[in-house]
């Protein structure tokens, strides 16, 4: 089964509407020729508009950061499906580990999330991940698939068609920690034979599964040739245009070596 690459950056709560142009702008050219591989960016909510401008005629796709499960109503601060889709965005994430680190969200609260994006027709990237503890714990699987249990609850065969499973280690992200590309692939695998028990083998052979640690340009090809990593969602590395497209370049490269 040949699972297209997918490399989205997550812009975090980083550039302004002028620097996310900018950005774009920057890295259109660096990755015109890439064919094989899902480009995406996540800007913050105040700087869609000015990315999804600037991305026009590209092959950049562009996302969102969160969504929240409602159409409307008392909710200060959030933003929902159909405003997201909207602005002609085609990706969001939910239950990323900032999101439940910070913010309280839950297995629960990230499934109304998925639902609500997978409803108003957007492609879902859906976070799960351990933390240090947990992993030293060796309860990492099972942290997994509770989390892949109550966030795709209600999401049926075709639903998972609309979303990408993002793996990220939380010990990992932003500390310059990464997983071996074989203990990335050991994990990776085991989201897998969930996903083959939640749906079934042919549904799991086509949901991606990107890695969500470090994953820069010096790692990105060894991390890509791993027979169950996607791709990856991507943090620092992606708020420079070059590193972003060297990453890219490395991540197809390694790909094609599966």
């Amino acid at each position: 089964m040949s699972r297209k690459l997918i490399i989205a950056g997550n812009w975090k709560m980083n550039k302004t509407a002028a620097e996310g142009k900018a950005l774009v702008d920057e890295l259109k050219p660096l990755v015109a020729g890439v064919k094989d591989c899902d480009v995406v960016v996540c800007p913050p909510f105040t700087t869609i508009a000015a990315v999804v401008e600037a991305a026009k005629g590209s092959n950049i796709k562009v996302g969102a950061q969160n969504i929240h499960w409602e159409k409307s109503g008392a909710f200060t601060g959030e933003i929902s499906a159909d405003m997201l889709a909207e602005t002609g965005i085609d990706y969001v994430i939910v239950g990323h580990s900032e999101r439940r680190q910070y913010f309280g969200e839950t297995d629960a609260t990230v499934n109304k999330r998925a639902i609500a994006g997978i409803n108003a027709g957007l492609q879902v990237i859906l976070c799960v991940g351990e933390t240090l503890q947990e992993r030293e714990s060796g309860k990492t699987v099972e942290v997994l698939d509770r989390q892949l249990e109550v966030g795709l609850t209600g999401i049926c065969s075709q639903g998972i068609k609309q979303v990408v499973i993002a793996y990220e280690p939380v010990w990992a992200i932003g500390t310059g920690k990464t997983a071996t590309p074989e203990m990335a692939e050991e994990t990776h695998a085991a989201i897998r034979a969930k996903l083959v028990k939640i749906y079934n083998t042919q549904v799991a052979e086509n949901v991606r599964i990107q890695y969500g640690g470090s994953m820069k340009a010096d790692n990105a090809e060894q991390l890509a040739a791993q027979k169950n990593i996607d791709g990856g969602l991507i943090g620092g590395a992606a708020l420079k245009a070059a590193s972003f497209a060297d990453l890219i370049a490395n991540a197809v490269k390694g790909a094609k070596n599966k």
